[in-house]
């Protein structure tokens, strides 16, 4: 078996046929994008110069689960971990979540395709334990948001399911329509969860007769 060398020019060739892969998925669907085609729109000159990069196409497929779920992070993270409150912290993920997928369409649009198409292997699992990570992640930020009174009294796991669903289920909109406005979503997603999770919320619950003379 050769051993490849990670050398700076082999990370450039390989970061040129990730991003190309991604385009082309973005384009013609996890189906369609073969060596060939991943060749052509890279301007490679033979498919076995991603042959030389990579094993396969499911190691590919992995390389660029990767390299988007790390563009996600770098995008998301700075921009949630700049917030004070619990409540900021909320709004910047859903507001960086939306963004990303407004600024980094392809990317968004190769992921799920993958994932769509690949039950295991490398991308699969990556996906899961992230997802899993983020699950876990969002139900602490809620519980530190009651803690400091910023979120209105509920399970915090029943409400880390549901953010992170409406979340996905932008995703979802943008892959079955890649031209979708998001801004409406954005809008609207931000604000069904602060009025979900919301101090102003619970205050209204506990005192039904609030407002009555």
């Amino acid at each position: 078996m050769q051993v490849k060398r990670r050398t700076f020019t082999n990370e450039v060739r390989r970061a040129h046929i990730v991003e190309h892969t991604i385009a082309t998925i973005a384009e013609l669907g996890y189906a369609g994008a073969s060596f060939v085609q991943i060749a052509k729109r890279a301007g490679l000159s033979s498919t076995r110069l991603i042959s030389y990069h990579f094993a396969g196409r499911d190691e590919l497929m992995d390389e660029v689960a990767r390299r988007v779920l790390a563009e996600f992070a770098a995008f998301v993270h700075p921009r949630v971990d700049a917030q004070t409150t619990s409540a900021g912290q909320l709004r910047a993920f859903l507001e960086a979540n939306v963004d990303f997928m407004r600024a980094h369409r392809t990317y968004v649009l190769a992921l799920a395709d993958i994932l769509g198409n690949v039950r295991a292997g490398g991308a699969a699992t990556l996906a899961s334990s992230i997802a899993a990570s983020d699950l876990t992640a969002m139900e602490e930020l809620l519980r530190q948001g009651q803690r400091d009174g910023e979120f209105r009294r509920f399970d915090t796991r029943v409400m880390a399911v549901a953010v992170m669903a409406l979340r996905n289920a932008v995703i979802g909109q943008l892959a079955a329509d890649p031209e979708l406005d998001l801004e409406p979503y954005r809008r609207e997603l931000v604000a069904l969860v602060e009025l979900a999770t919301g101090v102003e919320l619970a205050t209204g619950m506990d005192r039904p007769e609030r407002g009555r003379a």
